[in-house]
């Protein structure tokens, strides 16, 4: 589907590769989990889990990098098929060298159906105030992703290959610290036994809502990224905070199920509306002549930041309450 986004000769069949391309990555974080709880203890899956999503920031960087680079020397439709060849590539080396599926011993939790596993989660507080923070998360990560490159294109007249460089870098090494650092510090939590298993990620969020706001009406290029380091990180850090919070909650044999809740709490609302809040608010800015209309548009990311920020620690609360009770 990425390959065939090359050879679009509309935006309707552009809109349709990229929805391919969603569908195709939807299942792959949940049966990835559900390897992950099969194989690795509750106490170390943190880290488990960081590792595993070093792979959203890795991808994320090498692709703002190089793909800013072809774009400006050979075009974006030759960056498109090369990206989705390189795709079919890795598919097949993970289809050979990945090997079977470890077997899982069959429980009841995982013999329910979805909607009545889908109703018992969100119908425990914490779970739902993760659920919550993953709806904001989601309409604050899109958009910044979708658009910081073309806000420092357009507001700070960088070049494709500039502002993908400048900002694919920080966010990929950014995004190995945090989810590194996310799933240690996790883990650390977990064996404490406070059962405050989110607060330092909400904390984070908030924190960035306010740099990312000073960075969208900074003079300079080079602060604006600066002050966009902090959001960086906060979405890397949350990764294994999050999952291994729901997996908690959720409890053995339902990790898979857990991770597809939040995934589409995260992924569902936000990247389909965020980026097209931001555009709406840009585009209405510009026919009005306003200066940094993206900027403006662009305000709705640390306005979802301290959302998710809040509603992270009511989760925090409830999650350790559940916990403390078992």
């Amino acid at each position: 589907m990425t390959a065939l986004g090359g050879l679009a000769a509309s935006f309707l069949v552009l809109a349709f590769t990229r929805f391919g391309v969603a569908f195709g990555e939807a299942g792959a974080i949940p049966a990835g989990h559900a390897i992950i709880a099969r194989k690795i203890r509750p106490e170390r899956r943190g880290l488990a889990i960081g590792l595993f999503a070093l792979g959203i920031p890795l991808g994320t960087m090498v692709g703002f990098a190089a793909g800013g680079a072809l774009s400006d020397t050979v075009g974006w439709r030759t960056a498109l098929v090369g990206a989705g060849a390189l795709g079919g590539v890795i598919a097949l080396i993970a289809f050979v060298a990945v090997g079977p599926t470890p077997p899982l011993q069959r429980m009841a939790a995982s013999a329910e159906p979805f909607m009545r596993t889908s109703m018992r989660l969100l119908s425990a507080p914490g779970f739902r105030w993760l659920f919550i923070g993953a709806i904001a998360s989601g309409f604050a990560a899109a958009p910044f992703y979708a658009f910081a490159a073309p806000f420092l294109i357009r507001t700070h007249g960088f070049t494709a290959s500039e502002a993908g460089l400048a900002f694919g870098l920080p966010q990929g090494l950014l995004g190995i610290v945090g989810t590194l650092l996310g799933g240690r510090w996790f883990d650390r939590v977990v064996r404490s036994g406070t059962g405050r298993v989110l607060g330092p990620p909400a904390i984070l969020f908030i924190i960035a809502a306010v740099t990312t706001t000073a960075g969208l009406f900074a003079p300079v290029g080079w602060l604006s990224i600066l002050l966009f380091l902090p959001s960086m990180l906060s979405f890397a850090f949350l990764l294994p905070w999050g999952f291994g919070a729901a997996h908690l909650v959720a409890g053995q044999g339902r990790e898979a199920m857990a991770s597809s809740l939040v995934l589409i709490g995260s992924g569902l609302l936000g990247p389909a509306l965020g980026p097209l809040i931001v555009g709406l608010i840009s585009d209405a800015g510009s026919a009005a002549h306003m200066p940094n209309s993206l900027g403006l548009g662009l305000l709705t990311v640390p306005v979802a930041s301290i959302l998710s920020g809040l509603a992270i620690l009511m989760a925090n609360h409830r999650i350790a309450a559940l916990l403390r009770q078992r």
